[in-house]
């Protein structure tokens, strides 16, 4: 369909050189990265910007950038509503996920399990992470470079070992510093490929008045959609309701998220960059989805509105667009391989700090500063060369098998949400009803979709051509699986029609199948009680929700103990996590800043010292 020139290899070379460049920077500048502090950490001194731009490179996929021009091409503007689930999607981590986490000063967000909960829970979290971050490594790698080989004749596995090398060198020198930073410069790189592209299809096609003319002709501008069944695809509800359960997986309680906001100097940089995330993905939404108009305007004609959705589409409108323009395409292509850049070097870093952190420090208590940050480099390196395992294993895989490795990512994101808010929401739940609740949750998760997967595969009238479209933060996914609807098709009954839920809800399923086994078993087990339950480690919804209670009820039926208040004294006895954690209670509401700060310096401490014990 079209090839690079000279200046295209160029432009792309340029991409890889800058971000190794940035990497080996912060491997000879500030401290030469020799301490798991400044590695994993960024020395906790990064600003709001490059943070909030890092997130959104985190979130944005090589997949996302062809799969969701691909969606609107194919069935309309229905799907540009999950913006309406940005609002919720970030507001919650803003005030509940990200001071809770950030003022327990930690390094891996499944610390906070064992906090709260208890060592095994910790490291069923963090197992359930790196699986859901080894699926992926390989197909974002292998995904993009197999589309763009397809259609400019880019060398597939000359653009595999690049990717995966120059993301692995980088994040391995430079450590978070150079991955946020990195970021930054493949945010800017991503939304000029798209800008341009757009710029010149509007050109194209005759300007914004016939774009518009022909997308409206062509029905491609879909109203609101309010139909509540949760088997419908993509409605309203589907997008802006249970995107929000997603959203939350994703920048809640995703490592390489939560790593991003613990590496802020402060927490209301934290918070800010959580706000500025939002304007940045609703322009990366709106690229996208304007791109999928521009296409379909360009291509549309009276008669002919069956329209195909896959990859091929998307990059051949591109290099349709952008031939005898040199340069132009090189700019897309590195527009999309940073958006993989960004990502997988999101899982490398995550990857490595939860390794460490979880599983390798806690059983070698005399290890030095310098061995651990060795080893932390050491384990970057490891996960990128599995990550180009991945890809190969990847390239073996049919296409339909893809699609369930893609799968599978999505579905465990919402269990894994559904065990931090059990142990945030609801101070009843113990160690029992936590593990239970994750297995639960993955179970009920795996069932519908696997069972969706075997339905479909195993129908009787072929299936009508489909793709896949995954948007991603570190390591956070979203598949859309896409089919041209078929009147005839009678509407499934049964388990068929449990396994035809919509892929958005599967987030919320799975943390709702979490939080309703683990209360349940936490009430038949023994409930925590107040004096049980490490201090700093609840967020009391309950407490705000029930404030028509009395005080004395209130502290009875939800054990209130808010962040940066002390429990009262006369409800308080010697606590369990107290005496064996050796956590500080947190200081009383409205004292200085010095205390604070001081009480939490002394909580991590305290905690750190107790892992080394243990």
């Amino acid at each position: 369909m079209g090839h690079f020139t000279v200046v295209d290899y160029v432009i792309f070379a340029i991409l890889l050189a800058a971000s190794l460049g940035i990497g080996l920077y912060y491997a000879l500048s500030g401290g030469r990265q020799r301490t798991t502090q400044e590695f994993l950490m960024a020395d906790r001194s990064m600003h709001c910007l490059p943070v909030s731009l890092s997130l959104i490179a985190s979130f944005q996929s090589a997949v996302a950038i062809i799969g969701v021009p691909a969606e609107i091409y194919t069935h309309g503007t229905q799907y540009w509503f999950i913006g309406c689930a940005y609002i919720l999607g970030l507001l919650i981590p803003a005030h509940v996920f990200i001071p809770l986490m950030y003022r327990l000063r930690l390094s891996s967000a499944y610390q906070y399990l064992e906090l709260r909960f208890s060592k095994a829970v910790r490291i069923c979290g963090t197992l359930t992470f790196i699986f859901q971050m080894v699926i992926y490594m390989g197909v974002c790698v292998y995904t993009p470079a197999f589309a763009v080989n397809t259609v400019t004749g880019f060398e597939l596995w000359a653009a595999v070992l690049a990717t995966g090398l120059v993301c692995t060198l980088y994040t391995a020198m430079g450590g978070l510093k150079a991955v946020i930073w990195t970021d930054v410069f493949q945010t800017l790189v991503m939304f000029a490929g798209q800008l341009a592209v757009i710029v010149v299809g509007v050109q194209q096609t005759g300007g914004v008045s016939e774009v518009w003319s022909k997308v409206w002709e062509g029905n491609r501008i879909s109203g609101l959609d309010l139909n509540p069944d949760p088997t419908e695809r993509h409605t309203f509800w589907t997008l802006g309701l249970g995107g929000v359960f997603l959203m939350l997986s994703l920048y809640g309680v995703n490592q390489a998220q939560v790593q991003r906001y613990l590496s802020a100097r402060t927490e209301r940089e934290a918070v800010r960059s959580c706000y500025m995330v939002f304007p940045s993905l609703q322009l990366a939404l709106a690229l996208s989805c304007v791109m999928g108009l521009v296409m379909f305007a360009r291509y549309f004609s009276p008669g002919h509105s069956e329209l195909q959705q896959n990859y091929d589409v998307v990059l051949y409108f591109v290099m349709d667009m952008l031939q005898g323009l040199p340069g132009l395409p090189g700019l897309f292509v590195a527009c999309l391989f940073s958006a993989a850049l960004s990502t997988i070097s999101s899982a490398f870093n995550s990857l490595a700090t939860v390794t460490m952190e979880d599983l390798i420090k806690p059983h070698f208590s005399t290890m030095t500063e310098a061995k651990a940050t060795l080893i932390s480099k050491a384990l970057a390196i490891f996960y990128g060369l599995l990550c180009l395992a991945m890809a190969y294993v990847t390239h073996l895989m049919a296409e339909s098998v893809l699609q369930v490795a893609l799968k599978i990512f999505g579905m465990v994101g919402g269990p894994l949400l559904g065990v931090f808010c059990l142990g945030m929401f609801f101070p009843w739940a113990n160690s029992t009803g936590a593990l239970a609740g994750l297995g639960a949750g993955l179970a009920m998760a795996f069932w519908v979709g696997i069972g969706s997967i075997l339905t479909r595969s195993s129908g009787a009238k072929p299936p009508p051509p489909s793709c896949t479209a995954t948007l991603l933060s570190g390591n956070t996914t979203t598949i859309i699986q896409t089919a041209l609807s078929n009147a005839t098709l009678s509407r499934p009954t049964g388990l068929k029609r449990f396994y035809s839920l919509s892929y958005m809800w599967y987030s919320g399923l799975g943390c709702f199948t979490v939080v309703l086994t683990g209360l349940i078993i936490s009430f038949l087990t023994g409930p925590m009680k107040e004096e049980e339950v490490t201090p700093g480690t609840i967020y009391p919804l309950l407490g705000n929700l029930l404030f028509f209670l009395p005080e004395h009820l209130k502290q009875k039926l939800c054990c209130v103990t808010p962040l940066g208040q002390r429990p009262s004294t006369q409800h308080r006895t010697p606590s369990r996590h107290k005496q064996s954690n050796g956590l500080a209670v947190p200081p009383e509401e409205g004292t200085s800043q010095d205390e604070t700060d001081s009480f939490l310096a002394n909580s991590h401490t305290a905690f750190v010292e107790h892992e080394t014990a243990v």
